[in-house]
């Protein structure tokens, strides 16, 4: 097929704006003025530097840039607002300023292009900081249109796929992203204030360990292996804590071959730590810190409105055991049963449903089952629960004076786990006891257990001093910082099914 074919077909699929704007691109190249051989731009001040600095700025020359978003006016004057990273600002164009033949190139260009600009700050009757342009540069020709203006993009698929102009026709989603975009650095400065350094572990794997999660699979050619993106990094940092690093911790994508919903993605960004020394009580009282410091750097309070709720990250949040959970929201008192088979029959009452791939079903799984069903949509202000089964935690110690439990807690808040967190388990003639098991479960089908990783087991077996670890779903609570219902108006770019190719 010939290029002159393939232009051909294109503009077949073409809208009747998106021929017109390749048209005006075609003359402008024509005319030696292509907007696409400019290669650097130079700008004194941005939007906000201008709008804010007006009284130092007034009458003096600047250089601007930005994205074209309206033009007003006819005549010998027009009005246009450009907009930048930091907001809009208004150009004022007369023909007295930049002459006949520019004020007619400036009336040509499209909403959507990029221009520079340079003129003089002065202010309107009405009041507004403006730019009096004294000449300008198309920097950049939009070839396809904006949404409509006062509708933007509104349908959500469109706006997952095209995020970008999602962010230029949305400024409450740009607001998020920036949003977003303090939180991660809010979390960093508050470790890294803490003496943690971040490290780096590797996202590809010859197994895939540390949670109970399905991996994607992929294969190294030159080693012939499959390899696996990993599901969590706990097994790595815990290997950092052995070599002696003592506070350590790592933000960053993982990987998990499951569900999407609105607080489900395969690829989510999660901050794992851990510190020698410290137990799960410890990781609580960070969690709380850390989570109220960054929602006041962000919003001003620790309050937060979500859906309507209004919710408080204000220190301490509510400590509660997942027993005392299970006897306030679904009226049973495991303190009084004695038996598996006890809680097998508490089981039948409320009609809970098990794995096929779990044979026996001890007083443990009868407990968190009924908190998962009764409990976890009670909890709306932030509030750990504490001390899980040992049936359910293979990676953390039993629970002093109580080995039928574990020093674990998650974190919950609007009916949503928010982070999970252990006092770690160091024992490693144990830890192969619970490995083992989890090898049993997964032949019996369960594809979410775990692995036993030997080169995580020879460094448990070097010594892992008492440790404190700590995962955080920061998608999840960027959701709440931000008045997010789901999580991919948190994601820059989510998963989503391909489109079918016309």
């Amino acid at each position: 097929m010939s290029n002159e074919d393939i232009n051909i077909h294109q503009e077949d699929k073409l809208s009747e704006q998106e021929i017109l704007r390749r048209q005006k691109l075609k003359d402008l190249q024509d005319a030696g003025k292509d907007p696409f051989d400019v290669y650097k731009v130079e700008r004194t001040h941005s939007s906000a530097q201008i709008v804010k600095g007006f009284e130092e700025l007034e009458g003096k020359e600047v250089k601007v840039a930005g994205r074209l978003m309206s033009k007003r006016g006819q005549g010998k004057v027009l009005f246009s607002d450009i907009h930048d990273r930091d907001g809009k600002l208004q150009l004022f164009v007369k023909i007295d300023a930049v002459g006949e033949e520019a004020l007619k190139e400036f009336k040509s260009l499209d909403l959507g292009d990029w221009i520079a600009a340079t003129g003089t700050v002065f202010k309107t009757k009405t009041g507004e900081v403006s730019v009096k342009v004294t000449s300008f540069q198309l920097i950049c020709k939009s070839l396809k249109p904006l949404p409509e203006k006062f509708h933007g993009l509104k349908d959500p698929d469109l706006r997952y796929r095209q995020r970008e102009v999602d962010i230029i026709t949305n400024p409450e989603v740009k607001t998020t992203f920036l949003k977003r975009a303090q939180i991660i650095k809010g979390i960093r400065n508050f470790l890294d204030n803490k003496g943690y350094i971040e490290v780096d572990t590797p996202i590809l794997g010859s197994i895939a360990g540390g949670a109970a999660a399905r991996p994607f699979i992929t294969h190294h050619n030159t080693l012939d292996i499959d390899m696996y993106l990993r599901i969590a990094t706990e097994l790595h940092l815990k290997r950092c804590i052995v070599a002696g690093f003592e506070k350590v911790y790592e933000m960053g994508r993982i990987f998990r071959n499951e569900g999407m919903s609105v607080r489900h993605n395969p690829e989510f960004t999660s901050i794992e730590l851990y510190e020698a020394y410290a137990d799960y009580n410890d990781m609580m009282e960070l969690t709380e810190n850390m989570v109220a410091e960054v929602c006041t750097l962000v919003n001003g309070t620790t309050k937060v409105t979500y859906e309507g709720t209004e919710i408080d990250f204000k220190p301490p949040w509510r400590r509660l055991t997942m027993v005392d959970a299970v006897k306030e929201f679904a009226g049973v008192d495991f303190n009084s049963i004695s038996s598996d088979e006890e809680a097998q029959e508490i089981a039948k009452k409320h009609n809970l449903e098990f794995p096929k791939e779990l044979q026996y079903v001890s007083k443990g799984e009868v407990l968190n089952a009924l908190f998962e069903e009764f409990g976890e949509s009670k909890l709306i202000q932030p509030t750990f629960i504490i001390d899980y089964p040992s049936e359910n935690s293979p990676l953390t110690k039993k629970k002093r004076g109580n080995a039928d439990f574990t020093e674990r807690f998650e974190g919950f808040v609007y009916g949503r786990e928010l982070c999970n967190a252990y006092s770690e388990l160091n024992d490693p003639i144990v830890q192969r006891e619970r490995f083992e098991q989890q090898a049993k479960q997964r032949d019996l089908g369960d594809d979410e257990a775990y692995v036993i990783d030997e080169e995580f087991m020879s460094a448990l077996e070097t010594g892992m001093p008492p440790t404190g670890g700590l995962g955080i779903g920061i998608d999840r609570l960027i959701m709440f910082l931000t008045d997010s219902s789901s999580i991919k108006d948190v994601i820059l770019f989510p998963t989503m099914k391909p489109q079918e190719n016309n």
